[in-house]
């Protein structure tokens, strides 16, 4: 664990202080362990997280803040900007993770605490082109994902095949061929495939990391895009799983615009949660009519993401994937696949 990226100490005693309704979540008082009291905030929302895989190398860590009730986060952008993150309002977790095997003994502490979450499971296969050179092998992953679907349901288990890039030998046919054989072992271990393409050119990190030079990776064309979304409609009337595109403009058949962060699922999921519900202005349907509530953009993201609003709490700089595509880390190296 990466001491120091994370303040690790401290017993809270939250009181609300108001709403920042720029965000939906509410501000709160915090005290620290040196007696200091600062005011944070408290999303009804985490996201865990699209900086650094915190199931893979942070979980210990990460239930180790929910029993202290806050964190303490970072501004990557802004280093000398700190925050302070309460749990006292937090209903829902999204995690985000290639391997959230360490995670799994952790998960009844989290279902203790009555706060709901699922899972956005990346699996993609580059073994062959050694882009993710220190996630486990393909078929560990493969397991732990089918462990974890076991254990909290289908639906709570996203897979997610991202980013999706082109090489000299990586085609459009074989990521078909690819994500096809993956979705065979994945039958009935989860309901919905969401898919990105790879943003190379928008990034210096991953335009610049010599393992994607060496390979030759590029970006789609929109008539490659379009190839391909049409290839994995064709291909998913075998499994029937949901598709989705995640941040992508252009509108493919078949394949509605994912929100990751995702108000949908979570009232399907958690219907039940009061707190929830009031968050968003739940209001039951009546004489026949489906609920509503208000949807919440979060406007921190790319005009195209669809995601609701949510408290990332993860750090840059600190994954050990070493993934080649990574905008998120300098932590990268050159696997020796090549």
């Amino acid at each position: 664990m990466h001491a120091g990226l994370f303040n690790r100490g401290g017993i809270p005693g939250e009181k609300p202080v108001g709403t920042d309704m720029t965000h939906g979540w509410k501000k709160s008082r915090i005290l620290l362990e040196n007696g200091e009291e600062v005011v944070g905030i408290a999303p009804v929302i985490v996201s865990a997280s699209r900086a650094t895989d915190i199931p893979a190398f942070f979980a210990p860590w990460f239930v180790d803040r929910l029993n202290a009730g806050y964190v303490r986060w970072v501004n990557p952008f802004n280093p000398g900007q700190v925050q302070f993150v309460s749990f006292s309002d937090t209903r829902m977790v999204v995690f985000w993770s290639k391997n959230p095997r360490p995670l799994l003994p952790y998960l009844p502490d989290i279902d203790a605490r009555g706060i709901g979450y699922y899972f956005q499971f990346t699996l993609n296969d580059y073994e062959q082109e050694g882009l993710e050179p220190d996630v486990p092998k393909l078929s560990q992953r493969v397991e732990t994902f089918m462990r974890l679907s076991d254990l909290i349901g289908p639906k709570r288990v996203v897979w997610r095949y991202d980013p999706l890039i082109l090489t000299r030998s990586v085609t459009v046919d074989v990521l078909l061929d690819r994500i096809a054989c993956l979705a065979g072992m994945l039958r009935g271990y989860t309901e919905k495939l969401v898919f990105s393409f790879a943003d190379i050119d928008r990034y210096r990190k991953v335009r610049n990391n010599p393992a994607m030079q060496r390979i030759d990776a590029r970006e789609f064309t929109e008539e490659e895009m379009t190839g391909f979304a049409k290839g994995l409609f064709s291909l998913n009337r075998e499994w029937g799983l949901t598709l989705a595109s995640c941040a992508e403009e252009i509108k493919f058949e078949g394949i509605v615009h994912n929100r990751c962060i995702d108000d949908l699922l979570m009232f399907e999921l958690f219907s039940e949660d009061a707190d929830l519900g009031s968050f968003f202005g739940y209001r039951p349907g009546l004489h026949g009519q489906p609920p509503s509530w208000t949807y919440i953009r979060d406007r921190g993201q790319r005009k195209a993401c669809g995601c609701i609003v949510s408290k990332d709490i993860g750090m840059y700089d600190t994954c050990d994937h070493h993934c080649s595509y990574c905008y998120a880390t300098n932590r990268v190296r050159t696997s020796t696949h090549l």
